[in-house]
């Protein structure tokens, strides 16, 4: 199949080509609010700062709210969610448009709606980048991925100069009311979509425990680990672009609102570009080489945006910066997304949005506070040498290559119970005893390692790994539980690619039959009575 016909094979399903045509008009609307908002900051602010705050506020709710919104979108509605989402940024951009057409815009009112439209994408994103497992096949997920990439960059060529065009003739006040209207079509589309969230007998997880949950799931987890220090880093530098390219447009440039649109035109065919050959690229290249070219790509870019003063090379550049933008953020997605089991991948990708967004929200202050104090051309210059750090890291800290693992969940019996168990009751003790002969014990310690990660990384505590004094080749792996549903859905987030692990620890267990498990209740003190009937107590007459 051609790399043309692979990222457009989501598109054959009818609930992602809608949703996705729907997330096209809403892209347009919110590029022309992004170009109305930086522009009317340079109108009512003579602040280099501020103008960059625009950028920060903007980012910075994802940073603060994501890990909140992907715990909802793991454990509640997503298509509910993201309809709370676009009907709040609706009302904001509406009361946005009012006040802008009354003359009542101030800066830091700019600046207020501009974080509560912020805090609505925040809400919204988790829920839409998990969705792509809910409505495409697995095999389609970066493809997916592609084509949203891509969604938001064919509206960042068009939606910049259409944006700059509408506020130089009409004013900032037109653009904010058009990025109201264009909510309507994706809250259609989402109305339409009939989702339907896989049934469970388990109780829903509680809010607090489900961010705990994803965060202790990301922190056992190296390989994301080191896909958020990247994407953190590069958000860092990256955004540079995107924070000062209405000073660089004025004062660089010596243009207006159109020159304003041109170049972030220019940054989203770029953008385009890089999505329609992903594909071929992730083909070809490991993620490593894709993710470090992307960070010396932005770097040179960069540094080069600092020195032109000639609006051709400028907008040149700014294609290859807004290439290498999409390169690195759809492969940061993509990992993730195949990376994570669906239990919890609305949280890892809201952690992911939370460190780049978080980068990208530190970086507009930072280059802003630069650009106020030493001028654009050192800030410039300086986020050029951070992405180069960036890219120097990437010898330390490489990407993970797209490994395609198998995260289906195992399929779990619970077990029968003697005893009259509630799913509240607790807390439970976990034992599995495994006999190892004293020439296994090294290979048998280092899967140990693997299996400590993953239990723990699935929601076990205290986990422990015991050797008897007078029998030495008797092992025994004990971990807990606060309550019998937390063992419970612990087994269901198990996936078959920990299998292998379960294997591993079988071969090097002695003997024909499999490690024995114990199954325990808890007391700290022992009650005056059996607190814990048999099942079959009550129905002795």
């Amino acid at each position: 199949m051609s790399s043309r016909a692979s990222i457009m094979s989501p598109l054959r399903n009818g609930n992602f080509r809608a949703l996705w045509g729907a997330t096209l008009v809403s892209n347009l609307g919110g590029l022309i609010q992004t170009v109305g908002a930086g522009w009317m900051m340079t109108q009512i602010s003579d602040s280099k700062d501020l103008v960059a705050f625009v950028q920060a506020a903007n980012t910075l709710p994802i940073m603060l709210f994501s890990l909140a919104a992907g715990a909802l979108a793991d454990n509640l509605d997503r298509r509910r969610i993201m309809l709370v989402a676009q009907a709040l940024m609706m009302v904001v951009s509406a009361a946005l448009a009012y006040l802008a057409f009354a003359g009542q815009m101030t800066p830091w009112l700019l600046l207020a709606f501009t974080f509560m439209i912020g805090c609505g994408t925040a809400l919204h994103n988790p829920s839409w980048q998990a969705s792509m497992g809910d409505i495409v096949p697995r095999e389609d997920i970066p493809q997916a991925v592609s084509l949203n990439a891509m969604s938001f960059n064919i509206m960042r060529s068009i939606g910049p100069a259409l944006g700059g065009v509408i506020v130089a003739v009409s004013g900032a006040a037109v653009a904010f009311l058009l990025n109201a209207m264009s909510y309507i079509p994706l809250i259609y589309a989402l109305f339409r979509w009939k989702h339907r969230r896989p049934s469970s007998n388990i109780p829903r997880e509680q809010f607090g425990s489900a961010m705990s949950a994803g965060l202790r799931y990301m922190m056992m987890s190296p390989n994301l680990m080191t896909v958020l220090s990247r994407g953190c880093m590069f958000g860092v530098g990256a955004v540079s672009v995107m924070a000062l390219m209405p000073i660089i447009a004025r004062d660089i440039l010596l243009g207006g609102a159109l020159t304003y649109g041109l170049l972030l035109g220019s940054f989203g065919v770029g953008a385009i570009s890089a999505a329609l050959l992903n594909t071929r690229l992730r083909e070809r290249f490991k993620s490593e080489t894709i993710v470090r070219g992307a960070f010396l790509g932005f770097a040179g870019s960069v540094v080069i945006l600092a020195f032109s003063t000639f609006v051709v090379v400028t907008c040149v550049f700014l294609v290859v910066a807004g290439a290498c933008w999409v390169l690195a953020l759809s492969l940061f997605n993509v990992t993730v997304q195949l990376s994570t089991p669906r239990w919890v991948v609305g949280r890892a990708l809201s952690l992911y949005q939370m460190a780049t967004f978080g980068g990208m929200t530190l970086g507009s202050w930072i280059w802003g506070v630069a650009a106020e104090h030493w001028g654009v051309t050192a800030s410039l210059i300086a986020a050029g040498v951070t992405l180069l750090v960036g890219a120097i890291a990437g010898l330390r800290f490489p990407i993970p290559g797209l490994v395609a693992l198998d995260l289906d969940p195992l399929k779990f019996r619970e077990p029968e119970l003697l005893l009259d168990l509630k799913l509240r009751s607790g807390p439970i003790m976990i034992m599995v005893d495994y006999v190892v002969e004293q020439k296994n014990v090294d290979a048998f310690l280092a899967v140990m390692a693997d299996r400590r990660r993953a239990r723990i990384r699935d929601g076990a505590r205290q986990w422990a790994l015991l050797r008897d004094l007078e029998n030495p080749e008797l092992w025994t792996e004990s971990y807990h539980f606060p309550t019998w549903v937390d063992y419970i859905r612990h087994n269901h987030r198990r996936t078959i690619a920990d299998q292998e692990t379960t294997e591993k620890l079988r071969k090097l267990h002695k003997g024909p039959e499999l490690p024995r498990i114990h199954r325990m209740i808890e007391r700290q003190t022992v009650p005056s009575h059996d607190d814990m009937p048999l099942k079959h107590a009550n129905d002795v007459p």
